[in-house]
C-alpha cells in the first residue's frame, strides 16, 4: 500500500466543533506478554476493573477473556454500541460532562480529528514499544503536530465487493468469484452498467444504499472536503457534487438502489430477504453480514470499482478520566498488537493495520467459511495494496460529510426531494456550519 504524506492540521477552537456536538506494556503482545501492572492489578493487592467501549464488531469478545487469563488481577468489561454514531454521541456527551467514559474508548477515523482538538482530555500513548507497529498513514492520522500519539490503530478497511451468488445466478450473471471480479473490473460506470443488466433480470436491487455507495466513492478522493491544512473546500462545483449526482442518478434514475439507510432496521432485515445483490465491503463488514445473513449465501470478489479504497478503521484511545490510565494503556497496546489483530480478523473480519500482521502467512492463508470459504486474508491484502489514496479527514470532516449524506437520504430513502432540490438543501446546511 502506498503510504500518504503526513498531514494533520489540529487546530483548537475550530468553528462548528464542540465537545457536546458531536487502551505499560509487555513485549510483542503474544501469550508471553507480562501482566499489565502486575498480576495484582497494579501492586495494590486489589482487583481492578477496566471498561472498553467499542461499536459494531471489533472481534474482542474472546480476546478480552484471554487478557483476563493473562492478568488475573484485572477484570475487563466491554461496552458495545450498535453503531459508530451512537458511540460518538456517547463519547462526546461524557467527555463534556467530565465523567462516565470507559477506560479505553474506540474512536472511528471519521471523527478522530474532532477529538484531537482536545489533547488534554486523553492520555498520550506514545511508547517505544509501538514504534513502527502500524502502517505509516495509520499512525500519521492519530499523531498531533507536537508528537502526541492519540490512539492505537486497530483495523483498516480495504474494500472489495460482497455479493449474493444465488441472486447472480438467477439473473444470468457468473457466480464464481474470479469471474465476478473480471465482470466488475473497471470504473464505477462499469459497476452501475452491470447493475442495470442485473436489475433487468431480477426483482432485487443491485446495491443496498446510495449513502453507502457514495461513502465508498468519496473515500477515493484525497481531499473531499478540506485541503491538507484543514481549510474547507466548499461543496458547490466540487468533486463531491459530481459524486452526489452520479450516485443518485444510479440509485433513482437507473433504479439500482434498494433505497435503504445503512444501519437501519430495514437494512439489517434486507440481508435475509434478498433485498440487494452487491455492496461495498470493507473487511469489517464481513462480520456484520455474517451476523445478519444466517442461512443466506454470500461471497466476496477481489475487485473494487475505481481500483481500490479504504473505508473506515478505528483507534483505541485512553481518556484522561480513566482511574487506571497505565493499565488501560497496557490493555489497548495488547489488543492492537499484531497477534491479537490477526485473531480479531479471524473472528469478525477486522483487517489489521499492523505491518507485521499484514505479511503474516497466518493472515494471508485465512479463509472464511461463511463466504463460501473465500480466501479473505489474501483478498483483503490485495485490496489494501490497491489503495492509492488516504483521504484527508480534518476536524470538520464529519460535520461536512453529514450535510452531504443527509442530502442523499432525502432522495434515496425518504423520497422527499429530487436530486437538485436536495443538493440545494445540502448547500444551505453547509453554509450554516459557518466554515467560510
Amino acid at each position: 500500500m502506498r503510504t500518504s504524506r503526513s498531514r494533520l492540521a489540529v487546530t483548537a477552537g475550530i468553528a462548528g466543533i464542540a465537545l457536546v456536538a458531536s487502551g505499560c506494556g509487555g513485549d510483542s503482545g503474544g501469550t508471553d506478554t507480562p501482566e499489565a501492572g502486575g498480576s495484582d492489578g497494579g501492586g495494590s493487592g486489589e482487583e481492578i476493573t477496566l471498561t472498553v467501549a467499542t461499536f459494531n464488531e471489533f472481534g474482542y469478545e474472546d480476546l478480552l477473556g484471554e487478557y483476563m487469563d493473562l492478568n488475573p488481577g484485572i477484570v475487563v468489561e466491554q461496552k458495545k454500541a450498535a453503531t459508530a454514531n451512537e458511540a460518538r454521541d456517547n463519547l462526546n456527551t461524557r467527555l463534556a460532562a467530565g465523567s462516565g467514559l470507559s477506560d479505553v474508548e474506540a474512536v472511528e477515523v471519521d471523527w478522530l480529528t474532532e477529538l484531537m482538538q482536545f489533547p488534554d482530555k486523553f492520555v498520550d500513548l506514545s511508547d517505544p514499544e509501538v514504534e513502527g507497529r502500524w502502517l505509516d498513514w495509520k499512525t500519521d492520522s492519530a499523531t498531533t503536530e507536537d508528537g502526541m500519539l492519540f490512539g492505537y490503530g486497530t483495523d483498516i478497511g480495504p474494500e472489495a465487493i460482497c455479493y449474493r451468488p444465488d441472486l447472480f445466478e438467477a439473473a444470468g450473471l457468473p457466480t464464481d468469484r474470479a469471474e465476478v471480479a473480471e465482470l466488475l473490473e473497471g470504473d464505477w460506470e462499469n459497476y452501475f452498467s452491470v447493475g442495470e443488466d442485473f436489475v433487468g433480470a431480477s426483482d432485487a436491487a443491485w446495491f443496498d444504499s446510495a449513502g453507502a455507495t457514495y461513502q465508498a466513492m468519496v473515500n477515493q478522493l484525497e481531499n473531499a472536503y478540506e485541503a491538507d491544512d484543514g481549510t474547507p473546500l466548499g461543496l458547490e462545483g466540487s468533486e463531491v457534487e459530481d459524486l452526489f449526482v452520479t450516485v443518485l442518478q444510479a440509485s433513482v434514475d437507473r433504479e439500482l438502489s434498494a433505497n435503504l439507510a445503512q444501519w437501519s432496521d430495514d437494512w439489517f432485515a434486507a440481508f435475509q430477504t434478498g433485498g440487494f445483490a452487491t455492496m461495498a465491503c470493507p473487511g469489517w463488514m464481513l462480520g456484520i453480514i455474517e451476523g445478519n445473513a444466517a442461512g443466506v449465501s454470500w461471497d466476496i470478489a477481489d475487485v473494487f470499482p475505481g481500483g481500490g479504497g479504504n473505508w473506515g478503521g478505528s483507534f483505541l484511545t485512553v481518556p484522561a478520566q480513566s482511574a487506571h490510565p497505565e493499565e488501560a494503556k497496557a490493555l489497548a497496546m495488547w489488543l492492537t498488537a499484531p497477534e491479537q489483530q490477526i485473531k480479531a480478523f479471524a473472528a469478525k473480519g477486522t483487517f489489521p493495520s499492523q505491518v507485521e500482521a499484514l505479511s503474516s502467512d497466518e493472515l494471508l492463508g485465512m479463509t472464511n467459511e461463511f463466504f463460501n470459504n473465500a480466501p479473505t486474508g489474501q483478498i483483503l491484502a490485495n485490496r489494501a495494496e490497491a489503495v492509492a489514496a488516504s483521504p484527508f479527514k480534518g476536524p470538520n470532516y464529519f460535520a461536512i460529510h453529514t450535510t452531504v449524506t443527509d442530502g442523499l437520504t432525502r432522495v434515496d430513502v425518504d423520497a422527499t426531494d429530487d436530486i437538485a432540490s436536495s443538493w440545494d438543501k445540502s448547500l444551505q446546511a453547509y453554509s450554516e456550519l459557518g466554515l467560510g
